[in-house]
């Protein structure tokens, strides 16, 4: 399966690469900047692509089997999220690739019904405009006629170990015990790539916590 990864050089992309490869895929990782990305792997392929450019994304993933985005925003830029999701869409459209996995945001799942993480009291006002533009970017793509999922993390994901073992839930947060909602990018990775590889989600949304 060859599998292309938008934003390959983030906290998130970076783990979605290793998973990858630790599962024989042909992996062509799209960046800004390819110089950034180690391609002496033979799966590993680096390429550069401008996500905001349909035809950069056109020319990218013709010939992949999957789609996965993990395109995050520069702080103060969130409007590019969105503008990313319409590019992407029209992009892959054109290339004739319909399969795409979202790396997704935590704040539109719901705590309680009805009420969302992002509107809840304690939830960072620093972060609110980013919250607000995976809701704008999850609606673009859930309107496109792509055989798309939307994978949404816990509420705080971070640096970590590949334990194998998460837990899967739709558009609720998932807690522990004690209230926390958290996981490791390395898990969140691989539960992304079993979605890539026994789809369950296609045209919905999922969540992954410990």
């Amino acid at each position: 399966m060859k599998v292309i990864i938008i934003g390959a050089t983030g906290t998130i992309g970076q783990r979605l690469v290793q998973e990858g490869l630790r599962r024989k895929y042909e992996v062509t990782a799209a960046t800004r900047d390819s110089s950034k990305i180690d391609s002496t792997t033979e799966r590993l392929h680096a390429i550069r692509m401008n996500v905001m450019e349909p035809a950069s994304v056109e020319a990218a993933v013709a010939g992949h089997d999957v789609v996965i985005t993990a395109f995050g925003p520069q702080f103060g830029q969130e409007s590019e999220l969105p503008e990313a999701a319409r590019s992407i869409v029209e992009g892959m459209k054109n290339a004739g690739v319909s399969r795409l996995v979202i790396v997704g945001g935590a704040g539109s799942l719901e705590v309680e019904p009805g009420v969302r993480l992002m509107d809840t009291p304690d939830f960072p006002a620093e972060i609110k405009p980013l919250a607000l533009a995976h809701v704008e970017a999850y609606e673009v793509y859930r309107h496109s006629d792509l055989d798309w999922t939307y994978v949404s993390p816990a509420s705080w994901i971070e640096p970590g170990k590949r334990t194998g073992n998460f837990r899967i839930g739709t558009s609720r947060l998932i807690t522990d015990d004690d209230g926390a909602s958290r996981i490791s990018a390395e898990d969140y990775a691989a539960a992304l790539f079993d979605e890539v590889e026994d789809p369950q989600f296609v045209h919905d949304r999922f969540t992954v916590a410990y």
